[in-house]
């Protein structure tokens, strides 16, 4: 290939790897919530799974966009893993979308009749309204345009006779494994599966490439694919590694069985282009042989799923067992934010429960209730976690309601984070109590400290029943607070206990009063049910 050509086939791939990133981008804003109500709520069966997984894919044009949604619907506890499986192999499917889009429009579309003033429309919508839906589908249809100036400069670098393929590409079984191969390659070194699909369909439609070596290259880009979920999980929660896992040998068994089964699956292409009366091109001929195989697969995975499942459910365990990591936010949730404020609120009802347990576990030393765990130490970690995940959604746009749910649940972090705080404090007040010895105060101050114990238990938002405190509750335990404090104040005056005891005394339930208020505050925000998205 001259260099020429291959100038121009780096900028056609470039430029085709921004349209998909732009559509990609312009569609999950404009369409995302609505798409995960889909997501959330046609899971019920296999079957739906699989179609909610087919439809939502083909209509963002992202794999890996649904494959996050589902993995933070897991993660929230609205699917089980097994019904994930099932729009994570739908996601596999819907995926050949996009060969498709490049069949059928790509290759007959006028860059100056058409995909030029997409690019020209969709910037002055984006321009004319940047956080609103109008400007995330000027985004998309802009991305579009970009796609298919993409498209028009990979059939430029192809049109000559520059690019020679007869070292590889020829009869047997040599030439389908290095095409095989050649695909595989093309996707990692692009972190692209569409990418590489794009090249081959207009390889194959210049006529620079034969079906069935064309075809084993897609099937290479289709297992390629996997290697950019594997790198896409390190770090990942362990129903994202799950999922990879999943989408790992989903991909492999259909690569594997689409090889053994090639010039099989060449021939039910040709059928079904002459039964459908498809127009007899090479680029919409592989498009069909990449949603024939793809299906195929599906066909493979459905006696095997509950196996799979079960064998996945097994696996990745160990960072669930470390309080102190994140166990529903990873860098993929965080990149669709409408699901990461989703995780994120699930994450503070864990860090929420550590933070009032440990208030939990310093106020029975004062009830005289020991033994109680506390898991504090993992507060700062995992509060520096979440922030460092705050942070990543912050860089992405995001619609309005969504923007003000993450700004509210940053408030309940505050409030969790000031629990914590506070928890040392609580039991400063233990060597006071046991001091007091078998008084009227020390009745007193045990009789607050249990009352407090049971509206704590209230406030864990990580145990049931969890609720905010009503009206009365607040009241009754601020009169009793004072009554207490009053009483120990005349203690001290009256020289019945010492300053430090009373100073203890005081500090330790002045810190377990503002708890008290901060975990309320938290629960108002978190229960009832959070703001839709």
């Amino acid at each position: 290939m001259d260099s020429s050509s291959l100038k121009i086939l780096l900028g056609g791939v470039g430029l085709f790897l921004l349209g998909m990133m732009l559509m990609t981008e312009g569609l999950k804003t404009a369409a995302g919530p609505t798409l995960s109500r889909i997501l959330a709520s046609s899971t019920q069966t296999r079957l739906r799974g699989l179609f909610s997984g087919i439809g939502v894919t083909a209509l963002v044009q992202s794999s890996s966009a649904v494959t996050v949604a589902t993995i933070g619907f897991v993660n929230a506890g609205l699917l089980t893993f097994g019904q994930s499986l099932w729009v994570i192999f739908g996601a596999n499917v819907g995926t050949t979308m996009t060969g498709w889009l490049v069949a059928l429009i790509g290759f007959k579309i006028k860059v100056e009749v058409a995909a030029l003033p997409m690019i020209g429309l969709g910037m002055a919508l984006r321009i004319s309204g940047a956080e609103t839906r109008r400007g995330a589908a000027g985004t998309a249809l802009a991305g579009f345009g970009v796609l298919f100036l993409g498209i028009g400069f990979l059939q430029q670098a192809f049109s000559g006779e520059g690019f020679d393929l007869s070292e590889i590409s020829g009869e047997g079984v040599r030439s389908v494994i290095l095409l095989m191969l050649a695909g595989l390659l093309m996707t990692v070194i692009m972190q692209s599966s569409s990418a590489a699909l794009a090249i081959v369909l207009t390889l194959a439609e210049s006529g620079a490439l034969p079906l069935q070596d064309a075809a084993a290259a897609v099937i290479g880009s289709n297992i390629g694919t996997t290697v950019t979920a594997l790198i896409a999980v390190i770090g990942a929660t362990p129903n994202a590694r799950r999922a990879a896992a999943a989408h790992v040998l989903f991909n492999t068994l259909t690569g594997v069985a689409a090889l053994a089964l090639l010039p099989l699956l060449i021939g039910v292409v040709d059928l079904f282009s002459t039964s459908f009366s498809l127009a007899a091109s090479p680029a919409i001929s592989l498009a069909l042989f990449h949603t024939v195989f793809n299906v195929l697969g599906v066909m493979l995975m459905w006696p095997l799923s509950n196996q799979l499942a079960a064998f996945l459910l097994r696996r990745f365990r160990s960072r669930e067992e470390d309080v102190a990591r994140l166990r529903y936010l990873d860098r993929n949730v965080a990149s669709v934010p409408s699901l990461a404020a989703d995780a994120l609120r699930r994450e503070l009802i864990r860090f929420g429960g550590i933070a009032i347990g440990a208030v939990w576990s310093r106020n029975g030393q004062l009830t005289g209730a020991g033994g109680r765990p506390d898991d504090s130490t993992a507060l700062t970690p995992l509060g520096q976690a979440i922030a460092g995940f705050v942070t990543q959604v912050n860089r992405a746009s995001m619609a309005d309601h969504t923007a003000r749910k993450l700004a509210q649940l940053l408030r309940v972090q505050r409030y969790y984070e000031t629990c914590g705080e506070l928890a040392p404090e609580i039991a400063t007040g233990h060597a006071a109590v046991m001091a007091l010895g078998e008084t009227t105060l020390h009745a007193a101050v045990i009789a607050l400290a249990t009352h407090a114990d049971s509206l704590l238990l209230q406030l864990n938002p990580d145990t049931e029943p969890f609720a905010p405190l009503d009206e009365a509750q607040a009241r009754d335990f601020e009169l009793d607070y004072q009554q207490l404090k009053s009483e120990i104040l005349s203690a001290g005056a009256r020289g019945e206990i010492d300053i430090d005891t009373m100073e203890s005394l005081t500090r330790s339930f002045s810190a377990l009063r503002r708890v008290i208020d901060q975990g309320a505050k938290a629960a108002r925000l978190l229960n009832p049910e959070p703001v839709e998205a």
